[in-house]
């Protein structure tokens, strides 16, 4: 539905709205202004959908992320340019994903581009926003936990990590490359 007014009134939220929000007007597009729910912000007004009355301070959003959020409106307002959004999103999501799958077993940032794939999805899909957020507060979970323990335990812990990676690219070498570190050092160790 193509609406040539924006779901907030200008009376709600003062100031001139972004130029880029103003253009799209202009087009008959209807640009979603919806502020998400925080403290010091009243309800949705009975009667107005989506407006919200401002009562605390502004967003606390970095400039460049209120313009990406802003883009990102201006495309879903439009419904090709929704249908292209979602399919670019889900097209570079599943290479990021891919490339770390790819470097899980193998030395590199595996995990952290499959986390950063994630990320990508989570701008579009509902599905991959649940996903991240359970896995950052499980990693959060994890590091509180590690810093509430003792420092021996942490030095523990630590060398028990590094022994697993270790291992990971000592197997991963062997098995994927053909090359086995332990006996090339062997070597070279009673070479000299």
């Amino acid at each position: 539905m193509v609406t040539n007014r924006s779901s907030v009134d200008p009376v709600t939220a003062p100031g001139s709205p972004n130029v880029a929000v103003r253009a799209a007007e202009k087009r008959g597009y209807d640009v979603p202004m919806e502020q998400p729910e925080r403290p010091g912000r009243s309800t949705p007004e009975p009667g107005r959908p989506g407006g919200v009355l401002v009562v605390g301070e502004p967003s606390r959003r970095p400039h460049w992320r209120q313009r990406i959020s802003t883009t990102l409106d201006l495309i879903r307002a439009n419904p090709t340019g929704r249908i292209a959004l979602k399919i670019f999103i889900a097209i570079a999501g599943a290479l990021v994903v891919t490339i770390g799958i790819a470097l899980i077993p193998l030395p590199g940032p595996g995990w952290l581009l499959v986390i950063a794939g994630l990320g990508i999805w989570a701008v579009e899909f509902h599905w991959a926003r649940r996903l991240l957020g359970f896995t950052r507060r499980h990693v959060h979970g994890w590091t509180r936990w590690v810093r509430r323990q003792s420092l021996p335990l942490r030095f523990v812990l630590g060398a028990v990590g590094l022994v697993f990676v270790a291992a990971v690219v000592w197997l991963s070498l062997k098995l994927s490359l053909g090359i086995d570190v332990v006996a090339e050092a062997r070597q070279y160790l009673a070479a000299r």
